[in-house]
């Protein structure tokens, strides 16, 4: 029998060739793995031709087929989205420059312009015109864009770091050639030190374009208009001969290009006092052929609507070369039919403008009015409860409608209010009406008699309504009144932070309800929460639905509270701390199982990972944290929060004139309210100190708990009411009544 020693030796040594391939076809397989994941080499061959036409300022409701016969030409035969153009924008303005536009295509990242001069900022302009290239006098065409050194500092002294002529440089390495036509287009075919291979001032002094690997043209007769006019909205038929004039332009662009050329128009930048979303069309071959349909992008994933960095990674994947890791746009791709007519898909982008315009005149408004709606509301309730003998039935149907108003503001978006004449008024009737109905199925059904019955109901539709939405593609969280709005570029899918906070509150309050209703099987409630919990951290977190960073610590660290109240445990600092690491492990491996998928199909989750690898973590991070601090500046959620929290702790939870507090009553005949409402909040308060959105999230959770827990509240004290025997009759009733006749002995 061999020893030990000498099948130690045998492994090693007879069984060591076996290893050792094992071992080589490992490393063979970790440098294939290595060789997918590098860059394009310098020499890579370009393929085909794409041509760039930026329009600054161009918006689908320029569009004519009378006016703009090239444009309505390019719209009908290829795919077509709304373009949102968030740049870098120049201080106390919303609304992104020309010369920032440019820059972004070059960079692939948000990039800004410097400052206009003294006298054009004197005569209110906030943008400047694209400085005209230095071209050269030998004869080759080539030019030089001035004080291009300036605009690479500017950049470095940005958040961003953009790294503008990235484009132009990524296209000459692999050996295209690069021609531009007009000041802006050369700014995006610049290669990084500010060179341009052909430039040519107007499409007229330019010759046969065929030959060039890409063509950048600017068609900029709208943006002129803009600027000549002192930089304020244009008048409308100034506004549209100006389009009529670029529209010619892209005809001469288009007769000097190869005829197989993949066209890419884009309306790179605003042309008014506020912001916009402006065209994108892409017409051509190419490795995904564009034809009649919407545009979508993995940026946004949403129908219909792609990003100015986007452009960047389209250029490069039309011409079959590797997307640089600074680009942070992904390409362009077709996503569903056009409309048989040319005219409804233009009819319905100009549509999607509009919403985001009246978003913005309504959002301020109604967030005044919903914090002096609730303010007064919590004011009167808080009278009734320490001053009322007897609770009205009336204030736990205002309370239900109002927990429900914050789920109602989503829900509208399924009613196009922003068409209305008057869009205030009909988005308000819509989340009133939403609301009453949510509260009449709240009151409908033998549920209306139990402490928790409505609150379990409107936390219910809560969740669902939003978990059904993450998963079919956030559509009612675009262009709402608490959601994200594409003009301003901040988010584009899943979870935003206000919808987190109406979702996680509204998920642990309806379990609250759930495990009442199973309290004589107590493992079973604690089953399903913690499985419907799980699922709705899921939804949250992953990056195909909510790809929520911030949202799953939270989320993770609230469930926890409510499980551990629910069972009876004690929540400690240390369990706590430990659930919180449970946490952001979870949401970290959530993030490198993104940041494993193809580089065009990650989310911001991804996105950070490899900013973490290139050691952008800590500025992304700062930015955050900078941006949630700000949000204290924010007065009406900030003291909508405050009088929320002080109605909950001071009025609801004080004793009252029934002896122990209304929040006590509740308690006592619903535990699992405690839970609910501790560990809602408690996933509000971290959201709030991990997020971006900062006080919005408790702003938005308690808007949601305080009026479903005064609900509560409100029941149990009726019930406790109705319960208690009839008080004996004081000392001044006895002396005013009258003596009545002495009846006789009992017998």
């Amino acid at each position: 029998m061999p020893s030990a020693e000498t099948t130690s030796l045998g492994l090693c040594g007879r069984g060591g060739g076996t290893w050792r391939r094992v071992l080589t076809l490992l490393v063979a397989l970790l440098g294939c793995l290595v060789a997918v994941g590098l860059p394009a080499p310098a020499g890579a061959q370009v393929k085909g031709q794409v041509v760039v036409i930026g329009v600054p300022g161009l918006r689908w409701d320029d569009l004519d087929p009378v006016r703009t016969p090239n444009l309505w030409g390019l719209a009908a035969e290829g795919g077509t989205a709304s373009l949102s153009t968030r740049t870098i924008p120049p201080e106390g303005r919303s609304i992104n420059c020309p010369v920032a536009g440019w820059l972004t295509v070059s960079a692939g990242q948000r990039a800004g312009a410097p400052p206009p001069s003294a006298q054009h900022r004197a005569s209110g302009l906030a943008c400047a015109a694209a400085p005209a290239p230095v071209v050269a006098t030998d004869g080759s065409g080539a030019a030089v864009i001035p004080g291009w050194a300036g605009l690479v500092a500017h950049q470095k002294s940005s958040p961003y770091k953009a790294r503008i002529g990235l484009l132009g440089q990524t296209i000459t390495a692999a050996g295209g050639t690069m021609a531009a036509i007009g000041p802006g287009a050369a700014l995006g075919a610049a290669d990084e030190s500010g060179k341009v291979q052909k430039y040519a001032a107007t499409a007229a002094e330019s010759a046969d374009l065929s030959p060039y690997t890409a063509v950048f043209a600017e068609a900029a007769q709208i943006a002129e208009a803009w600027l000549a006019d002192g930089g304020a909205d244009l008048p409308p038929d100034v506004r549209r001969n100006a389009a009529a004039a670029a529209d010619r332009t892209i005809g001469e662009v288009l007769s000097r290009v190869a005829p197989d050329a993949t066209v890419l128009v884009a309306g790179l930048s605003d042309t008014a006092a506020t912001a916009h979303l402006h065209v994108a069309i892409a017409v051509g071959g190419g490795p995904e052929p564009y034809g009649p349909g919407s545009l979508t992008t993995a940026s946004t994933r949403q129908d219909a609507l792609v990003t100015i960095t986007d452009l960047t990674a389209t250029v490069l994947r039309v011409l079959g070369l590797q997307t640089p890791k600074e680009v942070v746009g992904k390409p362009w791709r077709g996503d569903g039919d056009a409309p048989a007519d040319a005219g409804e898909t233009v009819a319905g982008l100009a549509d999607a403008d509009l919403a985001g315009q009246v978003l913005r005149q309504v959002r301020e408004p109604f967030f005044i009015a919903l914090v002096a709606v609730q303010l007064l509301f919590y004011g009167l309730a808080a009278v009734v409860v320490r001053r009322r003998r007897r609770m009205p039935a009336s204030v736990r149907v205002v309370a239900v409608v109002s927990g429900a108003l914050p789920i109602s503001a989503f829900l509208a978006q399924l009613v196009p209010w922003w068409n209305f004449p008057h869009p205030m008024p009909a988005l308000i009737g819509t989340i009133l009406a939403l609301a009453g109905l949510i509260a009449g199925l709240a009151f409908a059904g033998p549920w209306r008699g139990h402490v928790l019955g409505p609150l379990t109901v409107v936390a219910g539709v809560s969740s669902l309504a939003l978990l059904i939405d993450v998963t079919t593609g956030s559509h009612l969280q675009v262009n709402a009144v608490s959601g994200y709005e594409p003009v301003t570029g901040g988010r584009f899918y899943g979870f935003g932070n206000m919808a987190y906070a109406v979702f996680s509150t509204g998920t642990i309050l309806m379990l609250a309800g759930v495990a009442h209703l199973l309290r004589r099987r107590r493992w079973i409630a604690v089953t399903v929460c913690l499985a419907y919990g799980l699922l709705a951290i899921f939804a949250d977190g992953w990056p195909g639905w909510g790809a929520d960073f911030g949202g799953v610590p939270s989320f993770v660290v609230g469930l926890a509270v409510f499980l551990l109240l629910l069972t009876g445990r004690r929540v400690s600092v240390a369990r706590l701390a430990v659930v919180g690491l449970a946490g952001a492990a979870l949401i970290g491996l959530i993030a490198v199982a993104d940041w494993w998928r193809p580089a065009d199909r990650r989310t911001h989750l991804g996105a950070f990972v490899q900013q973490v690898i290139d050691g952008e973590g800590g500025s992304v991070v700062g930015r955050k944290l900078g941006a949630m601090l700000n949000t204290l500046g924010n007065l009406p959620l900030t003291l909508l929060s405050l009088v929320a929290l002080a109605f909950l702790f001071l009025v609801l939870s004080r004793p009252s004139r029934w002896g122990a507090s209304a929040l006590s009553h509740a308690y006592g005949q619903a535990p699992e309210l405690r839970a609910g409402l501790l560990g809602a909040l408690t996933a509000a308060l971290v959201g709030f100190l991990i997020n971006d959105s900062g006080i919005a999230i408790p702003a938005m959770a308690l808007t949601v708990a305080v009026p479903l827990t005064l609900a509560a509240s409100v029941r149990a004290l009726r019930l406790a009411t109705a319960a208690e025997p009839s008080p004996p009759p004081g000392p001044a009733d006895r002396s005013s009544a009258r003596p009545g006749p002495t009846a006789p002995p009992a017998p």
